[in-house]
Formats: structure tokens, sequence, C-alpha cells
């Protein structure tokens, strides 16, 4: 099946986060219990869990909170303090940062992507679109660090299909 039609590129982002969040969603999946998510290991700065909770909280606060007006507030400094959260609450937060990133999707237009972004970082103005393009950057950089987590906690080299084309196909 290909994905007929011309898209635009906030439709584009949209596909590409909604995959990346799925993806979170398999790899926490794949972790056998709750405190593989939590094991610290050697050389290693966050485990899996950490990061899961600060993607969840980044893409509540940045597109829920930002653009779809949800209201979520963020605590960074917990979203890499908490230990030992139990999967099902990950999960709950993942639905919550999918839930942001549609409702930021739903209103966000072509041309809202070249005015700047509402959140200065850096001490620096930019594009909404370079900023979200930067955020899918550093959502997939959090990814291959929580797959090399969970492989290394786990042994297991079990994959979740973090790119997959398929994910992109429009119904």
């Amino acid at each position: 099946m290909v994905n007929s039609g011309k898209q635009t590129l906030p439709e584009n982002l949209r596909v590409l986060y909604l995959r990346d969040i799925a993806t979170l969603e398999r790899e926490l999946a794949l972790y056998p219990d709750d405190a593989s998510v939590w094991q610290d290991l050697p050389g290693l700065p966050n485990c899996g869990g950490t990061l899961l909770l600060h993607m969840a909280g980044s893409l509540q606060y940045f597109f829920g909170t930002t653009f779809g007006k949800t209201g979520y507030v963020r605590n960074r400094e917990a979203e890499f303090s908490r230990r030992n959260v139990p999967r099902t609450d990950i999960r709950v937060e993942l639905t919550n940062a999918k839930k942001g990133v549609q409702a930021a999707f739903a209103s966000l237009s072509e041309d809202d992507l070249e005015r700047p972004f509402p959140v200065q970082f850096a001490d620096a103005e930019f594009t909404t679109q370079l900023t979200l393009l930067q955020f899918l950057s550093h959502l997939a950089y959090h990814l291959g660090q929580i797959d090399y987590h969970r492989r290394a906690v786990t042994g297991s080299h079990a994959s979740a299909n973090a790119i997959a084309a398929s994910e992109l196909i429009k119904p």
C-alpha cells in the first residue's frame, strides 16, 4: 500500500512523532518486569525508566501544553529523579504524551511552522519547524538509548521495530 496524495509537513511530523511514541510503548513492553526498567548500568547516565519519563514529560509539555492547551504542568526535575515507577504508570504517561501530540497537530498549520516556537531555547529564537525537527531528533536519540539499555539489561536481541516503515502508511 502506498501513501498517496501530498501530505503537509505538519501531517508528516505527526505521523513520525506517533510512530516514535508507539516505539517507546513497545520498548517498555519488551522489559520483562518493572525492576528491569530501572536497573542502572555502569557508564550509562540514565536507565530506561528515566528516559521514558523524560520523553513522556517533554512531549506532554511541548506538544500538549504549548500547542494542544492540555494544561499539563511539567516537572522536568522529577523526570530524572523519580525511581521505581511501575510500567503501568509509565504507560499512562506515554498515552498522555500521545494525546498531547495529537492535540497539538490537530491545529498546527504550515504557517505555524514558520512562526517562532513559543518556548525559547538556548537564549535564541527558533522557528517552530526547526524546533519540532530538533525534538524529533532528540526523541530518536533517546529511543536508541532506551533500546540499548533494554537489550543490555535483558540480554535480549528482540527489536522494537523503531523505524517501522509500515507505520508511515496512512489507512
